[in-house]
């Protein structure tokens, strides 16, 4: 490495040295732990990825071949360097298998690549710090998913908790624990589909559904059977049109979730019951006011002022509604 500069990058409040320069770029590996490797490439086996299955991936994807590629050959180079631990490229994946691309046509040409060194003794743990500033502090081009499956490697793997974390990457312990947990459940459901975050992130997002898992422990399983078989073909479904179908509940729910209902037909038969109507809501949340069984008493004993003012507003609702009744009623005509 002698024609190598010596730079330092600061990291945990610490600087730390290394070298930039040139080294060829077929000694060099893919990073198989990078999370954006493991959104791409995934095996059912659990196994690590081989050198020539990462290339192969990462060569057929859009950034690299439309973006990448010519980008590196109009600069004549890297303008950023990739990052480099024992030989192993820890961050700038995509621009090494860019560079491959090019090489393969002129070999010579390519030979040599852009690199920042890091030294030999940085941790792992250490490695996932850096790529958590380059990506989720910094850049924030990593997908959720890919978020999340650092996340989760830094909880599981290296043992740091919640609150490190946030301080890590800027995260609130509650959306890191978000992540975490979805990313947990598309593992355990066997989805790896990365395009499909997000239809997990509204089923397990805040409290909506735990009732309705309750009554249906197998609501998350059902649910995940439609998503991946594309019966929910939009997160946007998940979003807003799952809680109408669980929320008007009854026979509805109970034959959506037994298979006798799609869920378009589950959809259509809640809309019909009146979910997810936002007047029909508010008209009916007003009756069921009226309707108690200690309204009547308690206006009974109301003061006179209160009282004045209740038959003044009565006026003005009864009034309201008769111009509303006719409306609609002009409507169905």
């Amino acid at each position: 490495m002698s024609d190598f500069t010596e730079d330092t990058i600061t990291l945990r409040k610490r600087e730390i040295k290394v070298k930039t320069g040139f080294l060829p770029h077929h000694e060099l590996l893919f990073y198989a732990e990078n999370p954006r490797i493991y959104s791409i490439i995934w095996n059912n086996d659990g196994e690590t990825p081989t050198q020539e299955e990462i290339f192969l991936a990462l060569s057929k994807t859009e950034h690299v071949r439309e973006t990448l590629v010519p980008s590196i050959k109009s600069n004549g180079g890297l303008i950023e360097p990739v990052l480099v631990r024992k030989d192993v490229v820890l961050e700038g994946n995509s621009r090494l298998a860019a560079y491959r691309l090019l090489a393969q046509k002129d070999a010579i040409a390519w030979e040599m690549i852009r690199v920042r060194v890091l030294p030999d003794t940085i941790s792992d743990s250490e490695v996932f710090s850096l790529l958590g500033e380059f990506h989720i502090v910094g850049k924030k081009d990593w997908a959720p998913f890919e978020q999340a499956g650092y996340l989760y490697r830094r909880f599981k793997t290296h043992g740091v908790d919640e609150k490190q974390l946030h301080h890590e990457v800027g995260l609130t312990p509650a959306k890191i624990r978000h992540l975490i947990h979805v990313y947990e459940f598309m593992q355990s459901v066997d989805d790896r589909n990365p395009e499909r975050w997000s239809y997990y992130d509204e089923l397990l997002k805040g409290r909506r559904f735990n009732r309705t898992r309750e009554l249906y422990p197998n609501f998350d399983q059902k649910i995940t059977e439609m998503i991946q078989s594309e019966e929910i073909e939009r997160a946007v479904d998940v979003r807003d049109g799952l809680p109408k179908i669980v929320k008007v509940a009854g026979n509805t729910l109970k034959r959506f979730l037994n298979g006798k209902l799609s869920f378009h037909d589950a959809l259509q038969e809640a809309h019909q019951r009146g979910a997810g109507n936002y007047y029909t809501k508010k008209f009916t949340d007003f009756k069921n006011f009226l309707a108690e069984e200690n309204v009547d008493a308690e206006l009974s004993n109301i003061s006179e002022e209160e009282r004045l003012q209740l038959n003044y507003l009565i006026n003005r609702i009864e009034s309201r509604i008769k111009q509303i009744a006719k409306k609609i009623n002009g409507n169905n005509h």
